[in-house]
This record gives C-alpha cells, structure tokens and sequence, in this order.
C-alpha cells in the first residue's frame, strides 16, 4: 500500500472541528508531506501520522504561540508555521524501517564453531572427543 496525503476531512476529525477552511488544510497538509519528503522519501504508509500532527499545529495555531499571560499581556512565539519536532523526525525515520542501532554480524554462514586449533589425541585418554564440546 502506498502512502496517500491526509485529507482535510481527516484533519477536521484529528482537530475535532466540525468546520474546517478546506483551502488551508489541503495547502497544510501539501506542505507537510513535502517537508515530510526531505527527512525519508518515498514516505511510509504510517506517515499520515505524523503529517497530521504537523499541519494540526499549524492549523490550530497558526503563529506558534506557546504560552500567554494575560494581564499584563505576555506572550512567547517559539516557530511559527509548520515544523517537525525532534520526536515526530524520528518516528518517520522508524516507519522507513532507518535510525536506530543495528547489528552486523560478520561470522560467514559456512563457519564451523568447533576449534580450529590442532587437537592433541594424547589428552583425555579413553575418553572421546566430541567437536564443540571437548573431551568427553
């Protein structure tokens, strides 16, 4: 399945509007999937997401106000517009299956695990050396 753009329907049900400008919402949701696109391209079905929260922000509060003090008036505007947060990045770099630890394994598949050193047949007289484990 391929990733398909949030419609601002879907993004009226994610504010929990009833109304929605349709214009502004389709424009949102364009930029966020381009800005989406510069951080995993092609983008992940579960995207939508992330586009969501994005446009969602900058549609319910268009000049990035964090906090408001009324009387006498204080307000603080971080970034406004669309953005990304540090999580929400590397949510999408995990849905394009990037980021994160991995492990290389550098043991061929052919490897053997017995030793590969000469074994002295003196050693352990009677008993019977069994490859992996030792004299037994």
């Amino acid at each position: 399945m391929a990733f398909v753009i949030p419609t601002p329907t879907e993004l009226g049900l994610y504010l929990g509007l009833a109304e929605i400008d349709g214009e502004r919402a389709e424009l949102l949701l364009d930029q966020a999937t381009k800005l989406a696109g510069t951080i995993v391209t092609p983008l992940p079905d579960g995207a939508s997401v992330v586009i969501l929260a994005a446009a969602g922000r900058a549609y319910a509060n268009p000049q990035g106000v964090s906090y408001e003090v009324i009387g006498p008036m204080s307000v603080q505007r971080p970034q406004p517009g669309l953005y990304f947060t540090k999580a929400e990045e590397r949510a999408l770099k995990r849905m394009a299956g990037r980021g994160g630890a991995f492990t290389v394994d550098p043991t061929p598949e052919t490897a053997d695990p017995s030793p590969t050193w000469p074994v002295d047949d003196t050693y352990g007289a009677g008993l019977e050396y069994k490859p992996g484990w030792g004299w037994a």
